[in-house]
């Protein structure tokens, strides 16, 4: 999600459910692929889908890269999904990505009818899961999902804040 430093607001503290180890092991491969975007001079996000245990789909911030404004890294690793296991549908699968996704990948989120997202720290100027919008589980949409938010949400804010301090 590409953002201005000045427009970069995210909260650290959402209210969390229990997060169980499995839930923090995959936000730690997307925070790993959130490195490999930092590392690329892209806006360190990261995403990771997995299903029946095994990740099938891992993306990371691209826009820069790919002169692309929709290589974001849920949509990145969605599309990866799609082609790993032969179908646009995953509704088998889970989407972990560092940041709550923008309007765009929870609106990507909702046509792979995803069975459950999880997600760092909360993003209060583009999130459209709770904190701006509500694409996810919107009343007049289909879909339903199962949501937890706030899952190692300080350190995902953490490599986000230091980026665009970095930047200025």
């Amino acid at each position: 999600m590409a953002k201005s430093a000045s427009k970069l607001s995210l909260n650290v503290s959402p209210s969390v459910s229990a997060v169980s180890a499995a839930d923090e092991r995959w936000m730690e491969e997307a925070l790993r692929c959130a490195q490999r975007a930092l590392e690329a001079g892209e806006v360190p996000v990261g995403a990771v889908v997995v299903c029946d245990g095994q990740v099938v789909g891992r993306g990371w911030n691209r826009n820069l890269t790919d002169r692309d404004p929709t290589a974001h890294a849920e949509i990145v690793a969605l599309r990866e999904a799609g082609r790993n296991l032969g179908n646009h549908r995953l509704g088998s699968c889970e989407l972990f990505a560092t940041i709550e996704p923008c309007a765009m990948c929870a609106g990507a989120a909702v046509h792979a009818r995803l069975r459950r997202l999880v997600y760092g720290a909360d993003d209060l100027k583009a999130g459209a899961v709770y904190s701006v919008l509500q694409v996810l589980n919107h009343p007049k949409l289909n879909h339903r999902m199962e949501v937890q938010a706030g899952v190692l949400a300080g350190r995902a804010a953490e490599m986000l804040q230091d980026f665009f301090r970095n930047r200025r």
